[in-house]
């Protein structure tokens, strides 16, 4: 195994001034990579330090064991689902069109990173365990959240609740995205996902627009 990994993977360049206070990025960095390129059976401590170009021994010092590895990347995973989405939602310049982006860029967040979204809503790591995995999810949902509240508090979702107006849009973009990502949407449609996408938004858009 190790053999196959020193032929597949090549360890990522040390940053300028890398010092053993970047061992933590350093190793999120490798393990990063790892899965993006081979899932879960890529990821293991030794895979992730010698990816790092770290001694074996050098991830216990942030990491107990592989979960821990897994759960921090997941965690990362999520913070940078919210920043992408974040930013779509203020550059938008209404409510309808902030929601709109942030399906959007949710999308795209999952379509550019198909075996690290795969791992965030799957069951290989117990998020139960880390509290801090926990939180980073929240983070993403309550963008979406803060989204749908603009767009109630702008009269723009009828009667609907804000809770249910980001449920809705989120079960809309996850359900795509998962669809995508497992292979399925291709062989129900031949469309391009933006035209699906753009399709959906609009049902959704006209569900919860006042009447």
């Amino acid at each position: 195994m190790i053999v196959n990994m020193k032929r597949r993977f090549c360890p990522i360049p040390r940053p300028q001034g890398y010092h053993h206070g970047d061992l933590r990025r350093a190793l999120l960095m490798a393990a990063r990579q790892l899965v993006d390129q081979g899932g879960t059976s890529a990821l293991t401590l030794r895979a992730a330090a010698q990816h790092a170009g770290v001694s074996p021994a050098a991830p216990y010092r942030h990491f107990e064991d592989r979960d821990a590895l897994l759960a921090a990347v997941l965690a990362e995973g999520f913070r940078e689902l919210a920043s992408t989405t974040e930013a779509a939602r203020v550059a938008a310049t209404t409510p309808i069109d902030s929601y709109l982006a942030v399906g959007r860029a949710y999308l795209q967040f999952a379509a550019g990173h198909p075996q690290l979204y795969s791992l965030m809503f799957g069951p290989e790591c117990n998020k139960l365990q880390h509290p801090d995995l926990l939180d980073a999810g929240q983070e993403a949902f309550a963008v979406v959240l803060r989204t749908a509240r603009e767009c109630v508090e702008a009269g723009m979702a009828g009667t609907h609740s804000a809770d249910d107006v980001a449920l809705a849009g989120w079960s809309v973009v996850h359900g795509l995205a998962s669809l995508q990502g497992d292979g399925v949407l291709g062989r129900i449609t031949q469309r391009p996902l933006p035209d699906v996408a753009q399709a959906l938004f609009t049902i959704l858009v006209n569900g919860v627009a006042p009447r």
